[in-house]
């Protein structure tokens, strides 16, 4: 008889699987969620602190709600994972496990980067947020540069809706006129991903409000006010706004789940090489085609939680399975009081399909329905 079905990490991809499972499952299958943070919120408030229509203290949702649905929750960090045993230990506690779903999400990186931390303020850092805020507010002239440092980074879109945020800030404060914005990005386009059409739409948009996009730069090493790329240029900043590299956190190394550096490369079933263990989101890469990777995004991570799930209930059960990730989905893309909406469909055949839907402000609306529907839903 199955027992105990572990979920490290209470994001997207944690909390999607645990209230699927919970709900499908009799009361005897223990199901225990094991996050480092005591609380759930999504990514796109760190936007909306920026912009001033939030707080932190008030976005934030307890994971320990969880326990009142039937599920455990141990908010302690992950020290080990031990397949062959099917043994995780926290910090102070030990647990056998019979399934393993690893949400574990990702860790910024900025020290692959010189000079990155002391010079930059990072868009994805909770603490940088209000700071980014307050450094918008009180400037009046000069030049704003937006980094995309490092690729795959998580939720693709983010960068530039806080662009599009800053520039509407900016203009409301009546000093857009005196701040160029510049965006500098590994990538050779806006949202390779999404491919170059959705690529195009996004850079008019960028182009029409003053943004200047540049491709294909590779940050090298930051100094005070100053960006180097890896073909000898330079550029000028005197407020750096910086994507970071990304990593899995170290106990996935250790673990032997993926290679020092990478991720953990899965398919659509989300399994890994090690028996009843899964991972999903953005601890994860899953291939499209040679060249193109399902995004980090939260959307993408809930679909993958959902479908390792029904794939384990299947198992319990007894029942045949073949519960894969559908690959459906989108991000918004936030433009101050409205918002474009990016659909996908990753694995459609011959090729993925995407599109970007025009602004409007409905989208703000359903972006904020969004949040609202999964915190309700999940706890």
């Amino acid at each position: 008889m199955v027992s105990q079905i572990i979920i490290i990490g209470g994001g997207f991809g944690g909390l999607a699987a645990a209230n699927e499972l919970r709900t499908n499952l009799p009361s005897d299958v223990k199901i225990t969620i094991v996050d480092k943070k005591d609380y759930f919120m999504m990514d796109l408030v760190k936007l909306w602190i920026i912009k001033g229509t939030r707080k932190f203290e008030t976005s934030k949702r307890p994971l320990n709600t969880i326990v009142k649905k039937g599920i455990d929750f141990v908010n302690e960090q992950v020290a080990s994972i031990d397949t062959n045993q099917k043994k995780v230990k926290t910090t102070t506690k030990e647990f056998s496990y019979d399934y393993l779903i690893v949400a574990a999400g990702v860790e910024l990186a900025p020290e692959k980067i010189p000079g990155l931390s002391a010079n930059g303020m990072i868009l994805y850092d909770l603490e940088h947020a209000s700071k980014i805020r307050q450094k918008i507010l009180d400037m009046k002239s000069g030049k704003i540069a937006f980094a995309i440092t490092g690729m795959p980074y998580k939720c693709p879109p983010a960068p530039f809706e806080a662009a599009l945020i800053i520039n509407s800030m900016l203009q409301e404060t009546g000093t857009r006129k005196n701040i160029s914005i510049d965006f500098y990005s590994l990538g050779p386009i806006t949202l390779p991903a999404a491919g170059p059409e959705v690529s195009k739409q996004l850079l008019d948009i960028l182009e029409s409000e003053n943004i200047k996009f540049h491709g294909s730069c590779k940050t090298i090493s930051v100094e005070k006010n100053l960006l180097k790329f890896e073909d000898k240029s330079i550029a000028n900043f005197d407020l750096l706004i910086a994507i970071p590299p990304h990593k899995a956190p170290q106990v996935i190394y250790d673990a032997g789940l993926a290679q020092e550096g990478t991720f953990i490369s899965v398919k659509r079933d989300c399994k890994t090489q090690f028996d009843n263990v899964y991972a999903v989101g953005d601890v994860t890469n899953m291939m499209v085609t040679d060249k193109i990777a399902v995004p980090k995004a939260g959307i993408f991570a809930e679909g993958q939680g959902v479908a390792v799930a029904q794939d384990i209930i299947s198992q319990i059960r007894k029942e045949k399975t073949n519960s894969i990730f559908e690959g459906k989905g989108g991000c918004f893309v936030e433009m101050g009081t409205t918002a474009g909406y990016v659909y996908v469909d990753m694995f459609a055949e011959p090729n993925p399909i995407t599109r970007l839907d025009k602004p409007a402000p409905e989208h703000m609306e359903e972006k904020e329905q969004f949040e609202k529907e999964r915190i309700e839903k999940w706890l």
